[in-house]
């Protein structure tokens, strides 16, 4: 749902996600993407991407934190972990 959120509204799915100095970023990038878009297309994306990718990137932090948290408490990894 989050990266639904990231791709349609990004400013808002980065906010939600917890990174509000990303969002900010992204709200700067959407200006001239929005200007510069309209000579060049494929600009449209670009803000949509970066939320994306930095939604990903910090959902795949958390796991791993969550992961090295479980191997520290209990020195196996989780039932559910899958490298």
């Amino acid at each position: 749902m989050i990266y639904i959120l990231a791709a349609l509204l990004p400013p808002l799915g980065l906010l939600v996600n917890g990174q509000p100095i990303s969002a900010l970023i992204n709200l700067v990038m959407i200006v001239p993407c929005i200007l510069l878009g309209l000579i060049f297309p494929l600009l449209f994306l670009l803000p949509s991407a970066h939320a994306v990718i930095a939604v990903h990137m910090k959902r795949t932090d958390r796991r791993q934190r969550e992961v090295l948290e479980a191997i520290q408490r209990s020195g196996v990894p989780p039932a559910d972990w899958r490298p």
